[in-house]
């Protein structure tokens, strides 16, 4: 398995060719759906970018009929109404005033806050430049901060981003409008690749967006979450003041190594390379392999408080993203978390 993990266990599986030195092709490319985003790069990327913000609206507008608060629940912001305690309701949200006076569990709903502030940390390191399905997974990151611009904006609501490679950290500060949001899709999209070698910080590209306290609001950390898992401690540490949000941003070849004969295995952010042939077994061990790191990451990120989100570059995720909120409303309108 060497060339396929790092040293802390973070499965990667980032590249791979055939014996014979040509590029595999990408799965899929053949039959491109109408949901897959679009490309972002080189001369298609003022037609891609239009394109996204048109499928954004569409679909996320008639989907959520317009509701651009779904993925803010309200903690620390305006009280609302109270209403009867049920099952699986946060305790630290019980209202105990109506409780005494009614003899009632009841707690109380809260209201969000009409200016919310919200913080996108999106990696872009070298894991992220790779994609064998519709697209890579890059590209899901500038489609998944459209979105969240999109769900949180209005309403004097900002939008801010720390755009990282593991080169170099950009600072997008926050602002309002629809201006600044396309300005701010367009910049990541715009972003520069790591050079191969590069190592992503995702942990200190946290950190950065931890410190200086910042005031409350929405935070959402968009990354494949390969490789390390010290991005634990300083996610903990921003969960404790704002609303969390993690987008896990995968590749089929992420999770299952294909039956394809000799292939080389490739890690971008170390420069490593390895020749291997995909056995049953060494198919089997790498599946493995993948499967307990991505437990780790999604036993890690509840941990940290944070909503979970899966993306995947051979599935539609516009309807990956509306089901994640539809089902973050529902939470929280009986209490728990999504």
């Amino acid at each position: 398995m060497d060339g396929t993990s790092d040293a802390n266990g973070g499965h990667r599986f980032l590249h791979r060719r055939s014996a014979h030195g040509g590029a595999a092709k990408p799965d899929g490319v053949n039959a491109r759906p109408e949901w897959a985003p679009p490309i972002l790069r080189g001369d298609r990327l003022e037609a891609g970018l239009r394109t996204l913000e048109l499928e954004v609206r569409r679909r996320l507008d008639g989907l959520l009929q317009g509701n651009h608060l779904g993925l803010v629940p309200g903690p620390g912001s305006e009280p609302g109404e109270a209403r009867p305690y049920q099952p699986g309701d946060d305790v630290r949200r019980m209202d105990w005033a109506v409780t005494a006076r009614t003899t009632v569990p009841h707690i109380r709903e809260t209201v969000a806050d009409r200016e919310l502030e919200t913080w996108v940390v999106a990696d872009l390191s070298a894991s992220l430049d790779f994609g064998t399905a519709f697209c890579e997974k890059r590209d899901l990151v500038v489609c998944a901060v459209a979105a969240i611009a999109h769900l949180t904006g209005g309403g004097g609501n900002r939008l801010g981003a720390l755009v990282s490679t593991g080169a170099t950290t950009r600072r997008l500060p926050p602002m309002g409008g629809l201006q600044h949001a396309r300005g701010l899709v367009r910049k990541i999209a715009e972003t520069p690749r790591a050079e191969e070698g590069t190592r992503g910080d995702l942990a200190e590209a946290i950190e950065q967006l931890r410190r200086p306290p910042r005031r409350r609001g929405l935070a959402v950390v968009i990354s494949d979450f390969l490789g390390g898992m010290e991005w634990q401690r300083p996610l903990r540490a921003l969960s404790a003041r704002h609303e969390l949000v993690a987008i896990e941003v995968l590749d089929p070849r992420d999770v299952d190594l294909p039956d394809v004969g000799t292939v080389v295995l490739a890690d971008p952010e170390t420069g490593k390379q390895r020749e291997v042939h995909a056995s049953a077994l060494l198919r089997k061990e790498f599946g493995a392999a993948a499967r307990a790191h991505r437990e780790e990451v999604a036993a890690g990120l509840r941990r940290a408080g944070a909503g979970h989100l899966v993306l995947r570059t051979d599935s539609d995720w516009i309807a990956d993203m509306v089901r994640f909120v539809v089902a973050r409303k529902r939470g929280w309108s009986g209490g728990g978390r999504a």
